[in-house]
């Protein structure tokens, strides 16, 4: 399969690299994936309750433990990535 990245992501002003290229590739792939096969993504996700009361599904950056994607299944939309056990 190949995954493409969203425009939107790739040309984003606001998008912003750290010193770690792999990370950053894995982190990029990880949303390609969510957007390309959000099913998948959502099989291979755990979740986590939001002060709200909602579930927020958790994907791992494969390779980059501790890292999580946290996303919405309504688009999908890309909440936040950060360090997480």
């Amino acid at each position: 399969m190949t995954l493409t990245i969203p425009k939107s992501l790739t040309s984003n002003s606001t998008l912003e690299r750290g010193p770690d290229a792999d990370l950053d590739n894995a982190i990029l792939d990880a949303v390609a994936l969510i957007f390309a096969a959000s099913s998948q993504a959502q099989a291979a996700s755990s979740t986590v309750v939001s002060q709200g009361g909602g579930t927020v599904p958790r994907y791992p950056v494969p390779g980059h433990q501790p890292y999580k994607v946290f996303w919405t299944s309504t688009g999908p939309r890309i909440e936040a990535v950060f360090p997480h056990p």
